[in-house]
């Protein structure tokens, strides 16, 4: 019976079906960061449980850590304490850490992928939503909960309800200036928060086949934006040349990831078409990811905000989006925070400056990331044109460490949530790539970076 690349995974990691639709699955992968682990580690100490397989298991520090002055102690009394529970319950559990100051540290989905950590046909979780990121190697990754970071940790293993399969095909060429993020903003735009709720999404067609690997990490990463379990991209070429350059895999291990693909005649449970042509670049101008709009719409193009949405936003229905003036750029984050990413920035912003009156933070979301940049010399781009780089973490993408927008402020962030809060309280979000968080750096005001592509 021919079957998806979701279901070949799912079923050569079943240890036991406990009943119909629920399986024990096995995990390959687990990553750990200071934010959702420590209740999971106190639970193995009253239960007097060892991790089962350490090795296994890798945890960094990212959601706490300050973008400043990482040398010098943190100063926020939480995230010091969450950030030193990780370096003790590491120690104490014999988990290897990738903390501040370390050569691989960085945001948790970044690392992963970038020290060849993530491969092809894996079972990857984490306690965050956005660990869908892994998708992109043709893997079956998610975010889980506290208490399932527990389980991992004690069996390796957990309990698991069966997702229904999607297929969201994209083909056509897509229009100038649009970008990975730009296609997965304007999918969740297509199918609502909840459009994809209950189903692991295989995303195919000529678009992503054509993306790098980084692409295809952003569009995976925000999956869970619509609702989905997660997303995931068929293996080819570009996913054995990217993993291969990491680390040494045997040829023999590359012909069982390339049998993994989804089989010609399978049956997804729903199918999804869309054309490039349609897409161009994105905003979103609500308080959820799926009020994505043209840069030439008003407001009220979007068919998913909601009135308490605009009275937080401060808009009008018929407010023109690009009229609206920018006080802060947030560019970083698991979504847009590697180095092709930072590339496409300074490109766009080489030879010019920042508005005066914006703030700008370009956050790497890597040690790895910020050494190539220095590397190809981006951050003298960035300091030219009036942007502050930073040191890596999850930053500004939410206010768990010293990264926040104030209140009332309106930033254009190249992250993936939106929320009511998530960058600070009364702070305004607006998703953009990071072409158009760099041309909005550029004028003061929200802009389609065509302008700047000529």
């Amino acid at each position: 019976m021919p079957k998806t690349l979701f279901d070949k995974i799912w079923d050569l990691h079943v240890v036991k079906h406990v009943a119909d639709g629920l399986d024990v699955l096995y995990i390959d992968q687990h990553f750990l960061h200071e934010v959702t682990s420590p209740q999971a580690f106190d639970g193995l100490r009253k239960r007097g449980v060892e991790v089962f397989r350490p090795q296994q298991c890798v945890a960094t520090a990212d959601h706490n850590v300050p973008t400043k002055n990482q040398d010098q102690p943190i100063k926020d009394p939480l995230s010091a304490n969450q950030v030193n529970s990780l370096i003790k319950n590491c120690e104490e559990f014999g988990i290897e850490l990738y903390g501040i100051g370390h050569e691989n540290q960085g945001i948790v989905h970044i690392i992963g992928p970038d020290l060849g950590i993530t491969q092809p046909g894996m079972t990857i979780v984490c306690g965050d939503s956005h660990t869908s990121t892994h998708g992109a190697f043709g893997t079956i990754a998610f975010g889980i909960g506290t208490s399932q970071v527990e389980q991992v940790l004690a069996a390796q293993s957990l309990v698991l309800s069966r997702p229904k399969t999607m297929s969201i095909e994209v083909n056509g060429q897509l229009n100038k200036g649009v970008t990975a993020k730009d296609v997965i903003l304007y999918i969740i735009a297509q199918l609502g928060a909840e459009g994809a709720t209950g189903y692991f999404v295989e995303y195919s067609g000529n678009v992503f086949r054509n993306f790098t690997m980084e692409e295809r990490m952003t569009v995976c990463n925000m999956s869970i934006e619509m609702g989905a379990r997660g997303g995931l991209i068929g293996i080819d070429q570009t996913t054995i040349d990217y993993v291969t350059s990491r680390v040494e895999i045997p040829k023999e291990k590359i012909f069982t990831w390339l049998s993994l693909n989804t089989d010609e005649d399978a049956v997804f449970d729903k199918t999804i078409k869309l054309n490039a042509a349609d897409i161009h670049p994105l905003v979103t101008c609500g308080t959820a990811p799926d009020t994505g709009i043209r840069l030439s719409d008003r407001v009220s193009a979007s068919k998913h905000i909601t009135k308490k949405a605009l009275g937080y936003m401060q808009f009008n229905q018929d407010d023109q989006i690009s009229d609206q003036s920018v006080d802060y750029v947030f560019i970083g984050s698991c979504t847009n925070g590697r180095i092709e990413d930072l590339r496409a920035v300074a490109n766009l912003v080489k030879g010019h400056k920042k508005a005066e009156h914006v703030n700008v933070w370009v956050v790497p979301g890597s040690m790895k990331v910020r050494s190539q940049a220095i590397e190809e010399d981006l951050d003298k781009i960035f300091e030219a044109s009036g942007f502050e780089f930073r040191e890596p973490g999850c930053s500004a993408c939410l206010a768990m460490n010293e990264d926040k927008i104030p209140a009332g402020s309106l930033c254009v962030s190249t992250s993936n949530r939106n929320f009511e809060g998530r960058q600070g309280e009364g702070a305004r979000t607006v998703l953009a790539s990071p072409l158009t968080a760099a041309a909005s750096a550029i004028t003061g005001k929200i802009t389609d970076p065509t302008i700047f592509l000529n």
